[in-house]
């Protein structure tokens, strides 16, 4: 059923929008071993007993897995397995088809090596594998669904955090591979998406660079070819990097975080928590049937730590 004809929504919380109750940690993954993952790995895993869906969360251009520690976390709060890969070394990006083959072999290594890394009695539900992405990587994630890689196994949810396919809708300066079409409802999925954008992602940061989120290839347009079941949240007053921590160590991070986007003046921390909080109740609805916090966000989206416009829904 789409979104669009659900019924009244029941009374929420705020709940989603806070830190969760459940015990998690964090660890990481290297390549040394023959049975280590394709690319190095951030792997965020509730502790406490129990099945929990997982989550391959994709970096955006040039930013660090470590960047979306805060993010990541608030998600494993709430009772996902969160394995976020690092697509590229050095600095220095994959090409569009190089970080979507990677991200595919990673999805396999996640249905193969995963499990024996996890906590004693956690067990990982890779059934319902959700793919989520910023920015380039919500492009990546976006084109992994879509099947451009080959997996072994299948999706049962999408998430774009304010996703990016280059900049702009002319040919040349769109990332590979070219999956947006300009056709509305055109990308082949047949599950649940949900796209998060942002506000001041259009807007260019200073009179040198161009915008991080430029119109035509941005979250309006991944919204507008995605089919139903499909919802859409902005951020109006923050910017293309604000779910990012605070502190984003080194030159890169120091670029990409402050320098090259356009930033919302208000607490990250508001941003973070509004992200993990629509991700918290998209994915608690779908796969729980749990709809009281994602029917009550769309009912009054001021409900969120940050200033949302009003939600679209499909």
């Amino acid at each position: 059923m789409a979104l669009s004809q659900r019924a009244q929504p029941e009374l929420g919380t705020k709940s989603v929008f806070e830190e969760g109750d459940i015990k998690w940690r964090q660890f990481n993954v290297d390549t040394s071993t023959t049975s280590s993952p394709p690319k190095p790995l951030l792997v965020f895993t509730p502790t406490v007993t129990g099945a929990y869906y997982v989550i391959m969360f994709c970096h955006g251009f040039c930013i660090r897995n470590s960047f979306y520690s805060k993010l990541l976390g608030h998600l494993a709060s709430h009772g996902f397995i969160v394995v976020a890969p690092q697509l590229f070394g050095n600095g220095l990006p994959l090409s569009g088809p190089n970080e979507v083959e990677f991200a595919g072999k990673v999805v396999d290594w996640i249905a193969k090596e995963l499990q024996p890394l996890l906590p004693e009695h956690v067990q990982a539900k890779l059934k319902n594998l959700v793919l989520v992405g910023h920015s380039k990587g919500g492009k990546t994630a976006f084109a992994v669904a879509l099947g451009y890689a080959k997996t072994k196994l299948n999706f049962s949810a999408l998430v774009g955090i304010d996703p990016v396919a280059g900049l702009s809708k002319c040919k040349i300066c769109r990332t590979f591979p070219h999956i947006l079409t300009g056709v509305p409802e055109s990308f082949n999925l047949n599950i649940p998406v949900a796209v998060i954008g942002t506000g001041l992602g259009p807007e260019k940061p200073n009179c040198c660079a161009p915008p991080c989120a430029p119109h035509g290839v941005n979250h309006d347009e991944f919204f507008n070819e995605c089919k139903p079941p499909c919802v859409h949240f902005v951020a109006k007053d923050y910017g293309h990097m604000d779910m990012l921590d605070d502190e984003t160590p080194g030159l890169v991070g120091t670029i990409l975080s402050k320098c090259m986007c356009k930033n919302g003046t208000g607490p990250k921390d508001l941003m973070r928590r509004t992200v993990g909080g629509l991700i918290v109740a998209f994915l608690k609805g779908h796969f729980n049937a749990q709809w009281k916090d994602l029917d009550a966000i769309l009912a009054d989206p001021e409900l969120a730590p940050a200033k949302l416009d009003l939600p679209v829904v499909k």
